[in-house]
């Protein structure tokens, strides 16, 4: 009996599961970092260096995107080539997360 309840609730979750699976979005954003998000607070340095101190200090990257900031996970390296940049980001959100796929500069 146990087996047969066992194997209805795997068969289930099964079946469900990918119905919760999370679908690729495309959101477009400057690249920061989650400390400073779109307002960079370092005197005299550009948003680019200004982003590159702060990862270096401990801040992730991150994304902003009109009034939201979505923290990036992913290739760090990509994220630094487009520090400071307006980016095209296609990934999986999960509340203020990104999980990058790909990252591209932004078309006029």
């Amino acid at each position: 009996m146990r087996l047969r309840i066992s194997t209805v609730f795997l068969s289930l979750a099964l079946s469900v599961g990918p119905a919760f699976a999370q679908s690729s979005q495309i959101i477009t954003g400057t690249v920061t970092d989650a400390m400073c998000g779109a307002h960079h607070m370092m005197q005299g340095k550009t948003p680019a260096q200004c982003t590159r101190e702060c990862v270096k200090e401990g801040s992730d990257f991150a994304l902003a995107s009109g009034d939201k900031v979505f923290i990036l996970k992913g290739d760090k390296s990509q994220f630094d080539k487009f520090a400071g940049q307006s980016v095209t980001i296609k990934g999986k959100v999960h509340g203020k997360t990104i999980t990058a796929d790909s990252i591209a500069a932004a078309k006029s």
